[in-house]
């Protein structure tokens, strides 16, 4: 149990509890060596046992300490102490959105669109990075009193991908925000985080969550099955293009989402502009659901034979009318010299001829059809539905990859649907043969950070990263692909898992203090973990100069190659200047 006055490491002396929760508690703290006030945030004593996850989440906290963005909270130092596994952050003297939103009830437009601006600009440093923050949600994000916004927690929700469903305390503040693919167990990715912040979107404006339910399964299954309730029918006078900001967010399918958090952030930009307070309702481009739409198809489908019909019925109406007033008008006639009889029947036969060769082609030309959607559909009935509209159906069936279409239903045609052609054209039709393949790389040497992203984001397969031990960890740096499963050159298709092995890192750091490391030393060490060596000098008479009084990380932790190694040296202190 942490006390008021404990020091962590001899260096963080706990002031006051200022939050806890499922996975940690959050810590007031001072740093006695940089003299400043820290937030410090210690995992849950069950979390810290599993040796697994603390070192999962040791590598992705260091990872998110290289984020450097006014937007997100700015990660110090990383460590351990007694059995203690810590995060220090920089402390932020403000409330988090949820709390805003309990003393509030809801938004304004301005204000969410300010809040969403620096939100999606934090992010869009993030996902280039190559870092998914994976629990985008009110309690994460901070607002301090000038309306700066700060997103924090990025080590922990980074390190709980996979097991965040299995923490009963935390998944009830996580699951309202839970995107669809998640929530089904498939992998994370950049546009997870789009999702979660549709979802916070909605909230801030509303002040409600769009999915609720008694426990966790239950508004989880919410996520996957159930429409987004429509933002306009809370709100009435909320400009279009701002619902239509949400419902490209958080929509069911990733395909139709924002492709990064800077598309989201561009588009929040335009939205109070006059040119896009009316604009049209956002439509996915991919399916959301296939029976809604099956049923938008047959709707359409319904409408186009009975106007071509009716089109018809109005030309041969016009036909029989017009050759009616002829036929009457050549009877009218009537003469009792029979030379001139004859020539009224020549002259009436003349005009019958020359109505009919003019009449003809318009009644019997083939009637402009439109070609209905047949996708989705099964083979049959796309046929019969083809047919329906006067259409012939080509004896031909091609095939088509498709990671939307299953396999043996109809993806597209040609002409394709929608296109106005003559009534008997023939159509072909498009099978689909199931999902698109992708042939792995050969992944071995790139950072499995980058290789993850790319292939859960444009490829859509779920990733597993597993360490395994090495001869020589001086031959890698960390996070170093050294092998692949399946094999380079192995075709996948979406949804599949590739596993990618990475070097198990059991090199910790020495103590710079008690074994006299010097500079040069210091920089030798850090050449070969490829580390950023910072160097800062502090005024004290507390320690000889050119003494080393602090390192971060600290002694004994876990050398992750690419971080950042910051060494604290005393120098003279000046005595001109007066304490």
């Amino acid at each position: 149990m942490i006390t008021k006055g404990q020091k962590i490491n001899d260096r963080y002396q706990i002031m006051k509890t200022i939050g806890e929760g499922g996975m940690a508690n959050v810590y007031l703290a001072y740093d006695v060596i940089l003299e400043r006030d820290v937030a410090v945030k210690v995992l849950r004593g069950d979390l810290s046992t599993d040796e697994k996850f603390v070192r999962r989440f040791q590598r992705e906290a260091l990872s998110a300490s290289s984020l450097s963005h006014p937007n997100i909270v700015e990660v110090y130092d990383v460590g351990e102490d007694n059995g203690l596994y810590y995060i220090v952050m920089e402390y932020i003297e403000g409330k988090h959105l949820k709390q805003l939103l309990r003393r509030r009830g809801s938004l304004t437009v301005k204000e969410v669109i300010d809040i969403m601006l620096q939100i999606t600009d934090g992010m869009a440093a993030a996902h280039d990075s190559y870092i998914i923050h994976r629990d985008i949600k009110p309690q994460n994000i901070m607002i301090l009193e000038n309306g700066l916004v700060k997103i924090t927690d990025f080590g922990i929700a980074m390190a709980l991908n996979g097991t965040q469903l299995t923490q009963t305390n935390s998944v009830m503040g996580s699951v309202h925000y839970l995107p669809p693919e998640q929530a089904s167990g498939k992998g994370s990715t950049i546009q997870s985080d789009i999702y979660s912040m549709g979802i916070l979107m909605y909230e801030l404006l509303t002040g409600k969550l769009p999915y609720k339910g008694d426990n966790a399964v239950e508004i989880a299954l919410k996520h996957l099955k159930e429409s987004l309730p429509s933002i306009r029918k809370e709100l009435p006078n909320l400009p279009q293009s701002i619902e239509n900001i949400i419902l490209k967010a958080a929509a069911k399918n990733p395909k139709n989402r924002y492709a990064d958090a800077r598309e989201m952030h561009d588009d929040i930009k335009t939205c109070l502009e006059e040119s896009r307070q009316n604009e049209e309702p956002y439509v996915y481009k991919y399916s959301e659901s296939d029976e809604t739409s099956k049923k938008e198809r047959l709707i359409m489908e319904e409408v186009v034979p009975i106007k071509a019909k009716e089109k018809s019925k109005e030309k041969t109406e016009e036909g029989e009318i017009i050759a009616k007033q002829i036929t009457e008008k050549d009877l009218k006639k009537k003469e009792n010299k029979m030379l001139l009889i004859l020539g009224v029947i020549f002259t009436g036969l003349i005009i019958i001829t020359t109505s009919v060769v003019l009449l003809l082609p318009k009644l019997t030309e083939a009637k402009d059809v439109i070609v209905p959607d047949v996708a989705g559909l099964t083979v049959s009935e796309a046929e019969d539905l083809l047919r329906k509209n006067g259409l012939r159906v080509a004896a031909e069936i091609k095939t088509s990859t498709s990671d939307t279409i299953e396999e043996g239903k109809i993806v597209k045609s040609n002409p394709a649907s929608g296109r106005i052609v003559k009534e008997g054209k023939e159509i072909t039709l498009y099978q689909s043969s199931g999902e698109g393949t992708y042939e792995l790389e050969d992944f071995t040497g790139r950072n499995y950070i980058e290789v993850r992203t790319i292939l859960e984001r444009v490829n859509n397969l779920f990733v597993v990263i597993v360490e395994e031990e090495v001869e020589d960890i001086t031959q890698y740096s960390e996070g170093q692909i050294v092998r692949q499963d399946p094999a380079p050159g192995t075709e996948v298709v979406p949804g599949d898992t590739v596993t990618l092995y990475i070097p198990d890192m059991t090199g910790v750091y020495p103590d710079f203090r008690e074994e006299e490391y010097s500079l040069a030393d210091l920089e030798a060490f850090a050449n070969k973990y490829n580390l950023n060596l910072k160097i800062e000098y502090v005024q004290t008479d507390l320690y000889e100069v050119g003494a080393i009084i602090d390192q971060t990380p600290k002694a004994g932790t876990e050398i992750i190659n690419g971080m950042t190694l910051k060494i604290v040296i005393a120098e003279e202190k000046d005595e001109s200047i007066i304490d």
